[in-house]
């Protein structure tokens, strides 16, 4: 028997989250022994270049030396404590420093958790009960939002989920991503009704999809005149597309912004914050109730904040955006070499490719009318190869500072092998 068949003996589906179970592209996921740098070890002893990187955390790598002294020097302090430390307080104030527009902050455990409590906030400060968001965002599996949602419910085609009530549902509006127009017509119709508005700045569920110029600064300009509380999600784009996330690339500032991956370093973090007016009606100060047992929790402070100290060393961010778009730029070259048509993005250490003959995309629907079929040949010609990618074509690929020109210039080899069985 393999290990996927046993672990679905005891755990639901085989996995503790849907996209591990290769549904997207077919066969049994790979489990994981071990993992260094860019590599990876797998329980049948195979070592594959890693672009998944937990899913976005691992920026520096994986079992960096700093987050891992960070991590052993805080455990043997304590585990956890369920009440106030000092660590928390100083990766709040990095936090802060990185983002101006968070003035107030307050840590969750994983990001559904943070745009749940978000959302609620929202809620609870402007007395409203609609939200926006965009088809093919993903934000999370609570209620509210896993309505037309991307990432895993894409991928398995189930683009809303049995569970959530339909009177709940009423009150999320979703809308197309980068359609301005879209957006003005909600605004204009029932404006004053909208408690938020959540979008992911640059959008990494439904593949990478930048956002078209315009479309930003319109959501934010609509929520002011609206009243309403505008929402940057940038658990994966925070620190990872940029130092400051993507509202410094496209200077947004956005009222609430939800942070993960990256400002955990590896361990279960996440965070919500903003202006503190609003921050404000969170208990206990206010009457919005949020909570949570290790929200804080000293191990996931101490490694998100060794990564944050390393990934605001000068130039991190160049030296990150020059191994993305060398990677990026070959992948192109060979699809064109090839014959194989394929549209690709990159920005800071997040890229994305669409096996379509659009050179660009800007919209979920071409990611869905996108060549699914080529992207899991392709997936799994380079899991062959030693490479390991996203198991979905809807998520976009993640690379760490400890890819260098070795691993690159193996990616890219196994890439020209597998593109030439996609002609």
């Amino acid at each position: 028997m393999s290990h996927f068949t046993d672990a679905k003996q005891v755990i639901a589906g085989g996995v503790n989250s849907p996209v591990r179970a290769f549904a997207g592209v077919g066969g049994e996921p790979v489990f994981m022994k071990r993992a260094n740098g860019a590599w990876l070890e797998t329980e049948d002893g195979r070592h594959l270049i890693d672009y998944v990187g937990s899913w976005g955390p691992m920026i520096l790598g994986h079992s960096h030396p700093a987050v891992l002294e960070a991590v052993i020097r805080t455990a043997a302090d304590g585990m956890s404590f369920g009440a106030p430390s000092l660590i928390e307080t100083r990766l709040a104030e990095k936090v802060r420093d990185l983002m101006p527009s968070i003035e107030r902050v307050r840590m969750v455990s994983s990001g559904t958790e943070a745009t749940m409590s978000a959302i609620r906030l929202a809620r609870g400060f402007t007395s409203r009960d609609k939200i926006i968001k965009f088809e093919g965002c993903y934000h999370g599996h609570s209620d509210s939002l896993l309505i037309k949602a991307g990432s895993g419910a894409l991928t398995l085609g189930v683009p809303s989920s049995p569970g959530i009530p339909a009177g709940l549902a009423e009150h999320t509006i979703t809308l197309p991503y980068n359609d301005i127009d879209a957006i003005d017509t909600v605004f204009d119709d029932i404006g004053e009704q909208i408690a938020c508005v959540i979008v992911e700045p640059i959008a990494g569920n439904m593949n990478m999809i930048m956002p078209i110029e315009g479309f930003l600064a319109s959501l934010s300009r609509r929520c002011t005149d609206a009243g309403c509380v505008l929402i940057f999600d940038e658990v994966m784009t925070g620190f990872r597309v940029a130092l400051g996330g993507a509202q410094a690339l496209y200077d947004i500032k956005p009222d609430l912004t939800t942070i993960g991956k990256v400002v955990g370093g590896g361990l279960p973090a996440a965070a919500f914050g903003g202006r503190a007016d609003i921050m404000a009606s969170l208990a206990p100060d206010g009457p919005v109730y949020q909570a949570g047992t290790l929200s804080g929790n000293p191990l996931a402070m101490a490694a998100g904040l060794a990564t944050l100290e390393q990934i605001e060393e000068p130039n991190f961010f160049s030296a990150l955006s020059d191994k993305t778009n060398s990677l990026i730029a070959g992948l192109k070259s060979i699809a064109v070499d090839a014959g194989v048509p394929l549209a690709v993005e990159s920005q800071g250490g997040m890229f994305g490719f669409v096996f379509t003959e659009d050179d660009s995309v800007s919209s979920y629907e071409q990611v869905a009318a996108a060549d699914i079929e080529r992207f899991k040949k392709f997936f799994h010609g380079m899991l062959e190869r030693g490479i390991y990618l996203a198991p979905s074509a809807f998520e976009v690929g993640f690379i760490s500072s400890a890819h260098g020109d070795e691993e690159i210039a193996k990616t890219l080899d196994a890439a020209r092998q597998t593109m030439a069985t996609l002609a």
